[in-house]
């Protein structure tokens, strides 16, 4: 059994303990906790009940010059925070808030020549980010406006011998790189590209003897 009522006062509870040292060194998450916390109001069809103006002011504050969100206020753009906010505006019927195309400006140069995306002005390559970038343009409508084809190809190459998928080519295999993976390659139409066998048996042998399941052997 399931108590709603129990984790819906959890999630509202999130942002009320400000004097606490885990709230203000997570930070950085702010935004990504937001949608979460959202997203699970809705599944819970308690979403009613939310500040959603309150929520979006929030997110536009995040917005930086380049078109990218930060974490949080004043915190450097990066594709996780970015498509984090533009889901929490989708959700809040306010994607018509920001600017489309400064978004979709600040994720374009990210994609590299091999087709993966960086997360942000640094560089570093993650299959998460390639999910990100593929899930914000595709919620902007604006897929076209990539090397979706490209993307996809890198995807595929980030599946090992095992099965799984890791963040990039020859990498570890996590379910947290599984799930970035095959949302990017389903929002690619690519999906026929995964080697679905070895996959599926992967992900069986995490069901651990209490049911619950592991993020890596």
């Amino acid at each position: 059994m399931v108590h709603i009522d129990k984790h819906t006062q959890f999630v509202f509870g999130l942002d009320k303990h400000k004097d606490t040292f885990e709230y203000w060194v997570t930070e950085h998450l702010r935004i990504s906790g937001v949608y979460w916390g959202l997203s699970a109001l809705f599944v819970t069809q308690t979403s009613d009940v939310m500040d959603k103006p309150g929520i979006v002011d929030l997110v536009l504050s995040c917005q930086n010059a380049d078109g990218g969100f930060g974490g949080c206020t004043g915190h450097d753009s990066h594709l996780l925070y970015t498509l984090s906010a533009v889901q929490i505006l989708m959700l809040c019927n306010a994607l018509d808030r920001i600017d489309r195309e400064r978004v979709i400006q600040f994720v374009t140069p990210l994609q590299k020549a091999d087709g993966s995306f960086a997360g942000d002005q640094w560089g570093e390559v993650d299959t998460r980010f390639s999910y990100c970038a593929l899930s914000c343009m595709s919620l902007l409508g604006a897929l076209d406006r990539i090397d979706v084809a490209a993307a996809a190809k890198f995807v595929v190459r980030c599946q090992n011998w095992d099965g799984g998928f890791g963040v990039v080519p020859d990498a570890e295999s996590h379910c947290g790189q599984i799930f970035c993976c095959v949302g990017a390659l389903c929002i690619a139409g690519a999906l026929d590209s995964i080697d679905v066998d070895r996959l599926a048996w992967w992900m069986c042998e995490r069901q651990t003897p209490s049911g619950g399941l592991n993020g890596r052997p």
